[in-house]
This record gives C-alpha cells, structure tokens and sequence, in this order.
C-alpha cells in the first residue's frame, strides 16, 4: 500500500576487487531472503534491506569503478553504478587497506566530491592491527574524506561500528532509517481447527470503519491474500481463502488434515505473525496441541486467540489468570505468545489484537549488539555454571553473539569439541533469561551450539 515507507538507501562503491561485495554480503548477512521483498538484482545492481537498532536501511552493491573499462558491458556496470550513487542517501566508499591508496581511488574521491553526495571512507581488508596502524600513514592523508575506517569484511571486524556509523549519519539526514513496522509489511496467517472464529474474527476487522481493503493491480501479493490497513498501519492477511476454507470442512478428519492443516503450514512459511484461534468455551482438543507444535516448530512469532470470550459466563476478576494459566498448562510449546481473550462475534478486544501484532513483529527483529551479549553472557555465567551434558567436565563457554533476526538467532560457542558437552537445559535457562532481560515478546528464539570442531542446531 502507499503508506509503506522506503528505507533510505546506502550505497557502496570502489574499484574493482575491494570487496565490496563481501561487505556487502556481510552487512545483511542472511537478512536478504528473509526480510526484503527487493532482494536480487535489480538493473545490475544488489539491493537487500539490513536491520541494524530495530530500523531499516536499504544497502546496495555495484560493479567495480575503474578508469580503463575495456569493454562495453564494463562501462555499462560503471554507469548504473554512478546512477545508484545519484539515488543513495549515502556513499559507502571503500578502498584497499593492504594495498594502500591507488591512483583510481583518488580519481573516484575527486568524482564522488563533485556528485556532492555524503560520503564514508572505508578501508577494507584491515586484518590485523599491524594494517589498521597502517591507516595513520601520510599517504593516506590525500583523501579528501579523512583517516578511512578500518573494517575486515572477510572476518567481521569492525563492521558493527560500521553499521553504527551508517547510521548516525543518516540519523542527520532528511531520510534517516525507518522502523522496521513502518518498512515491512507485516504479513499475518489466522490458523485454528474448524469453527473457533477464524473468518468471523477476520471479518469482524474488515467489518470495522478503522480497516480499508487494497486490491489495486500493482499490490504484490497471492490471490486469495487480504491487504487491510489499520490507523496507517498495513497488514497483509494471508491465505484469507485458506481460513474460510478451514472453517466449512466438517466431513471428516482425513480431509481437515489435507485442506487444513496443510494450508496452515503454508500459511506460516509466508507470514511474520500467526495468530492461533482457540475457541475458549470448550477444551483445548488433541488437534488444537497438534496445530500449536506445528506453530511452534515453524519458528513463526504467535499470539494465542482466546475467541469467543463472550461465552463464559460470571465472569469476574479472577477469570482470565485461570484460563490463562489453563492455556499455559496445555500448550507449553507456546509458552513464549501473548494470549488476547477476544470476541468476534461482539468485536471485543479486535482493536487491541493489531496493537500486539504490532508489538509481537517488532520483537521478532530484536537486535543485541556485541557488547550486549558479553554482558549477558557473562551475567548468565554467573547465575547459573553451564550444564554437564556429556562427558564429565564443565562446558567452557568461549562466546555468545547475536547472529541473525527474524526470529532472534543466537550462536554459543564452548571450547569443548562436542556440542552434547553442554546440557540442553542449559540453553532453556539462556532463553528464560534472554526474555526476562529482553522481552522478546511472542517471538521464538533459536540459540545454536557451535563446538571446537563442528556446530550443530539445537
């Protein structure tokens, strides 16, 4: 829809073989197929979105600057390279570190100066501290953008500070980064077995004056997606045939599986947010738990719908901790969403349900900085020594970083050789801790064991 703010975009330039590219990939690390609708090619250039303090910002790759292009094609990737540098909001100029400056960077400084566009000097390939010391060297001082930056886009150094950079610069801009809700479609899939009030729930907020549908040609979206809008705010519900679909097959259980559960997880593969209709005047069902591992085992963020609210009767004060605790009890795989108590039928509690997905899609792009985790795992340490798993001496935890978001993913690295040296009750303890310091509100969180020798999920 109109409302969905562009992030600003940075983009970054160099002769050939800098490694722009390899900044360029580790900047947005895995973000690329995760979070950005744009990823891939576009008119030779790469453009991913990379989340850095909960915002947005758009960074671009492009094809080596050199003087001498020998071909036309070369010359071709040097003028869609100068193109996105009309179109960035900031230039992200990289030059050798261990090669030292050479007579194309200064030409390219000279060219960038007349563009007028804002600039930061990157010297890649800083490796090691012998070359970073380097940088102070007088033959450096001829650049116009001052001592370049040292970065080792190959090992990760630096590029933190990098990020930090990028952003504080474009904080002063007429385009600084945008929150991620303002950036990202959040893309919402209703699931639930047959009759607790998944389209009654959706209509009642279609229903509502608040809410406006979308169905202009160029909204990229499936056919049978409903694109609403909320006080500004877009939602693409997802698979709206799919819920409606669910809610008349009452022909038995082998067909429900087939059109049920099997768009449910469909569904989930393309959506940010799941929303888990339970119909709270009757039982938790054996396939109520079966959908809500499904849920739980798609790393989907969730919120549990307590729908039809309405019905319980004498309800007072005490009501909705004992059916919370209820729902706790027999959907522990959940235990990290949010439940809403809500009623379709008289739109109660509609309103406040956008206000937690709202909430819910926000902590699903969480970042910890490094200094973040140190602090947190060495505070973990603390509180609790790391579990024996196999073998018979304490795992020694070598260092715990934030590697991804969407969801949160978070890699502990032990000197042992074995991961199983480490409990797998140890890492409940991390995520218990993690969320009682972090929120993390409805969001999953994946922690990997990462040994001396070789890694394995956990």
């Amino acid at each position: 829809m109109s409302n969905i703010i562009s992030p600003p975009k940075v983009v970054i330039v160099g002769r050939t073989n800098v490694g722009k590219s390899t900044l360029f990939n580790k900047l947005i690390e895995d973000q690329k197929s995760l979070i950005s609708d744009i990823a891939g090619t576009t008119r030779d250039r790469f453009e991913a979105d990379c989340i850095w303090r909960g915002q947005v910002i758009r960074m671009v790759d492009t094809g080596g600057l050199d003087r001498n292009q020998k071909d036309n094609i070369e010359k071709q990737i040097s003028m869609q390279a100068y193109e996105a540098i009309k179109e960035s909001d900031l230039v992200i100029f990289i030059v050798d570190a261990q090669a030292g400056p050479q007579q194309e960077d200064r030409d390219l400084a000279k060219k960038l100066l007349k563009l007028k566009q804002p600039v930061l000097l990157i010297a890649n390939k800083a490796d090691n501290e012998k070359i970073r010391k380097g940088l102070d060297a007088k033959e450096w001082h001829s650049f116009p953008y001052g001592r370049p930056t040292p970065v080792s886009a190959r090992r990760g150094i630096g590029t933190g500070d990098l990020l930090d950079n990028i952003y504080e610069n474009l904080k002063k801009q007429s385009t600084p980064p945008v929150d991620i809700a303002d950036a990202i479609e959040t893309r919402v899939a209703v699931i639930g077995r047959p009759n607790v009030g998944k389209s009654s729930l959706l209509n009642s907020a279609l229903g509502q004056d608040r809410f406006i549908t979308d169905d202009s040609e160029h909204t990229t979206r499936e056919p049978n997606d409903t694109h609403i809008a909320v006080d500004g705010r877009n939602y693409l519900m997802v698979d709206t045939a799919g819920i409606r679909k669910m809610a008349r097959v009452n022909s038995g259980k082998s067909k429900l599986e087939i059109s049920g559960v099997d768009r449910s997880i469909k569904a989930m593969e393309r959506a940010n947010v799941v929303l888990f209709v339970i119909d709270i005047s009757k039982s938790i069902t054996s396939q109520d738990k079966h959908l809500g591992g499904i849920i739980a085992d798609s790393g989907a963020s969730a919120i549990i719908i307590a729908n039809k609210w309405d019905k319980i009767p004498e309800k007072d004060s005490k009501t909705i901790n004992k059916y919370e605790a209820y729902l706790r009890a027999h959907l522990p795989m959940l235990d990290y969403a949010p439940i809403v108590f809500t009623s379709a039928s008289t739109g109660k509690r509609v309103q406040q349900l956008f206000d937690v997905i709202d909430e819910v899609f926000k902590n699903r792009f969480t970042q910890l900085h490094g200094q973040e985790t140190h602090a947190f795992i060495s505070e973990a340490i603390a509180k609790h020594k790391p579990s024996r798993g196999k073998g018979v001496a304490h795992p020694d935890i070598k260092s715990f970083i934030q590697v991804k978001v969407n969801p949160p993913t978070f890699v502990l690295t032990i000197k042992q050789a074995r991961v199983d040296a480490l409990n797998k009750s140890y890492l409940r303890f991390l995520e218990n801790l993690l969320r009682d310091k972090y929120g993390f509100g409805g969001s999953p969180i994946k922690i990997f064991v990462r040994g001396k020798k070789k890694s394995h999920t956990t």
